[in-house]
């Protein structure tokens, strides 16, 4: 009896292996999308403030474009952003927004950013081969504020 015991209990030990060798390539890639994702996600809400800082440098009397991109690339930069050198920062100063009754003169920064996934990207350039799916995203954001008088 033991015997068979030991047979049956010898033809199952293989298969927490497999199920391990299965089950956690799948665990690690949907963990590593997770963090790369908030990473994105992180970037994505940093721009959206330096566009909101720019705008308010934008609307103030006496300020030129050099001082609204030099504001915008110093927030990317306490905020950690890697090649903050590398946004392309527009300004627009004249771009009209609605208040109700009508519409005031405003100003418009739109930040364009490079991002690259860490492992992502590299990942998927090793499963769809000649295509640009390693290049890096554009993150586009911009804020509208009105301009003071």
């Amino acid at each position: 009896m033991n015997k068979q015991r030991r047979a049956k209990a010898g033809s199952e030990r293989g298969a927490a292996l497999l199920e391990v060798a299965l089950t956690l390539p799948l665990l690690l890639l949907v963990a590593t999308g997770i963090f790369e994702f908030g990473r994105a996600y992180q970037t994505w809400q940093i721009l959206t403030n330096a566009a909101r800082e720019g705008a308010r440098v934008a609307v103030l009397p006496g300020m030129d474009d050099n001082a609204v991109a030099e504001r915008v690339v110093e927030y990317m930069t306490s905020g950690l952003l890697p090649r903050a050198d590398d946004a392309d920062i527009s300004i627009d100063r004249d771009t009209d927004v609605d208040i109700g009754a009508g519409t005031a003169s405003a100003s418009r920064v739109q930040v364009d950013y490079p991002f690259t996934f860490m492992v992502l990207q590299g990942i998927a350039s090793l499963v769809v081969e000649g295509s640009t799916t390693g290049a890096p995203l554009t993150m586009t954001t911009s804020a509208t504020m009105r301009n003071e008088m």
